[in-house]
């Protein structure tokens, strides 16, 4: 049984590794990932694995959002601190659970359950389990100072966020420039991924504001942003592949 684990706590996925194999001792740990942006790579560049030990709550954000990214067909565990009347989403859909710390003897029924639905024609809806669980909103406007006014803008106006000189931005299609509360990491962790990219540490931006793209040394993309020509950003080698991903999608 070939077995990844995504877990980005360092303790619990030891943890999680040493209970598979006294549960599953020729089971094969593939992969220990620790967040979205290293699981979707993976998943891109390898086969998927017989089995997959799933935390909800990574840093870079909720696990759920690894399939709206990457095609994943394994059956999943998820490993959560939520309690049970949080859980009745897995239940409805047939995926197991866990929750943290993980005890060996939940560990064996769930892989016992998945041992025994081997070649059965039971399938998982992740599409339902993520609309049912996943309670994460999204902001679609930000609220900035104007003088003595306060403007809402809308996500459909953003031309990118950027940080600059320790402040963060937000910058508009038409190009005017708000400051704004939030560092650049905190507007990340509250904005769609599917609509915004996190280009490097200064830039976030959304697919319409894309101009043109380049390939650049070591394997780096170097990002021109329509209202922003004269700056050139730089995606790095290890985000590269996620950034396609996106943009095709």
């Amino acid at each position: 049984m070939k077995i990844v684990i995504i877990e980005d706590e360092i303790p619990a996925a030891k943890r999680i590794e040493k209970l598979i194999k006294e549960v599953e001792k020729d089971a094969e740990i593939v992969a220990k990932l620790d967040s979205i942006a290293s699981s979707v790579h993976w998943f891109n560049q390898n086969p998927q694995p017989d089995l997959v030990l799933m935390d909800i709550e990574l840093a870079d954000g909720q696990s759920f959002e690894i399939f709206n990214r990457v095609k994943i067909t394994s059956p999943v565990i998820f490993t959560t601190a939520y309690d049970e009347f949080a859980l009745k989403a897995f239940k409805v859909n047939s995926i197991d659970y866990l929750l943290k710390p993980v005890e060996i003897d939940e560990l064996r029924k769930s892989i016992d359950k998945w041992n025994a639905l081997k070649g059965s024609s039971q399938h998982v809806n992740i599409a339902s389990l993520i609309d049912s669980f996943s309670t994460k909103k999204f902001k679609t406007r930000f609220l900035v100072k104007v003088g003595e006014r306060l403007i809402s803008i809308e996500n459909e106006q953003i031309a990118y966020f950027m940080a600059e000189d320790k402040y963060s931005f937000l910058v508009t299609l038409d190009n005017k420039k708000y400051i704004l509360d939030q560092s650049l990491d905190e507007i990340e962790n509250s904005i769609d991924s599917r609509l915004f990219f996190r280009l490097n540490r200064q830039f976030i931006a959304p697919h319409k504001s894309i101009d043109a793209i380049h390939n650049h040394l070591n394997g780096k993309l170097k990002i021109i942003l329509k209202l922003n020509q004269k700056v050139e950003i730089y995606v790095s080698r290890e985000k590269a592949s996620d950034f396609k991903f996106w943009l095709d999608n």
